[in-house]
């Protein structure tokens, strides 16, 4: 749905028009919010505690996180943000929550005196911009696990019936419906000597991956091979009436990955569209009990209206009850906010300290003056 130059000129102009995303958002900075109102979060609200933290330029401080908020971490850079958060609440704090660690062992590394507050919290989860597979084979439809329902739906059709077709025949992963040529990859792997490997389509199935046989088969039209070749949006529609498949397809529309086709190989997936993929699989799962993600930066890369999009997401899992802690330098996330714990106030061995724990307005209309603070007045 893009490819169009909308604008080329001044800025005055770009912001006066209104068919661009960008002079949309760039006018009115609301729109580049997802909630205006934080959530509450009162003094005898629950939170995880770490105890006198010293990893790196960490000298003793005490950090708290609200539960069931949106946390935000913010200083600038080398504070000791990836420290606080990923060295030893996800780090430590996470060995403790998934039983790796016991308290003492936790106490005897000498980084933390303890983490509190965890009662309740099943899991700790980084959810981080790595890829989420490396190889053409592995792809959003089963990273986000729908594929084996859409299997399921086409081994149900007469014609499957007809051709003696079970559900696996319409894997790419194991035999007996896939192109033996490529194995279900639909491009084969050409190692080139002092260049990088490329794939090049394959010359049996034309790239479908499947033999003729299997593409015999069509649901509502469309063979497995169209279904593959659909995008994410596409996808949602024509699979409206299935809800497994409905579900985790739409919400990934939802947070701007409606472009992405459900076939594409990971190894084309960016960092950025890789980290929303994984909150899309998080929130599709049935909630068994309190999850802590963590994130390191998700806007990085990302347009002011697809930012938007995450801070939705994000929001999303802690209406559901569910705690977040984001490090971030946004300045529209940070404001997004339920509670922050602002760093400093310089990097290395200028930084280090807990300048400020607690709500963004709060810190906003104090006398703080960390970097922070400033800016969001700004």
């Amino acid at each position: 749905e893009g490819g169009q130059v909308l604008h080329a000129g001044t800025l005055a102009e770009l912001l006066a028009d209104p068919t661009s995303p960008t002079g949309r958002m760039l006018a009115d900075p609301t729109l580049r919010r997802a909630r205006l109102e934080p959530r509450p979060v009162p003094d005898d609200h629950a939170f995880v505690t770490l105890r006198n933290a010293r990893r790196n330029n960490l000298h003793g401080e005490h950090a708290h996180f609200a539960r069931g908020r949106l946390n935000g971490v913010s200083g600038v850079s080398g504070s000791g943000k990836s420290t606080l958060v990923r060295d030893l609440l996800v780090g430590l704090g996470g060995a403790l929550v998934h039983g790796d660690l016991s308290a003492d062992e936790l106490a005897a590394t000498g980084e933390l005196d303890a983490v509190s507050g965890t009662e309740g919290i099943g899991r700790v989860v980084e959810v981080d911009q790595s890829p989420i597979g490396r190889t053409p084979r592995s792809c959003p439809a089963t990273y986000l696990g729908v594929w084996d329902g859409i299997r399921k739906q086409f081994a149900a059709q007469p014609e499957a019936k007809v051709l003696g077709l079970k559900a696996a025949a319409f894997s790419f992963n194991v035999s007996g419906g896939r192109c033996d040529t490529c194995q279900g990859a639909g491009l084969i792997k050409v190692d080139m000597s002092f260049l990088p490997t490329v794939y090049v389509p394959c010359e049996t199935c034309g790239g479908s991956r499947y033999t003729a046989q299997t593409l015999r088969v069509d649901l509502r039209g469309a063979t497995i091979a169209d279904v593959l070749n659909m995008s994410i949006a596409e996808a949602a529609q024509h699979f409206g009436h299935l809800r497994s498949v409905h579900g985790p397809l739409a919400l990934a529309e939802r947070v701007g990955l409606g472009y992405l086709r459900l076939g594409q190989g990971s190894n084309t997936v960016s960092g950025g569209e890789a980290q929303r993929l994984k909150i899309c699989a998080e929130l599709a799962k049935r909630r068994r009990h309190e999850t802590l993600f963590v994130l390191d930066e998700p806007s990085t890369g990302l347009h002011l209206a697809d930012q938007k999009k995450l801070l939705d997401v994000l929001h999303a899992l802690v209406d559901r009850g569910d705690t977040v802690v984001v490090i971030e330098h946004n300045l529209d996330v940070l404001r997004e906010a339920d509670w922050l714990v602002d760093l400093g106030p310089g990097g290395g061995d200028h930084g280090g300290q807990v300048l400020w724990q607690g709500p963004v307005a709060e810190l906003v209309a104090s006398a703080a003056e960390t970097p922070t603070a400033v800016a969001l007045r700004g």
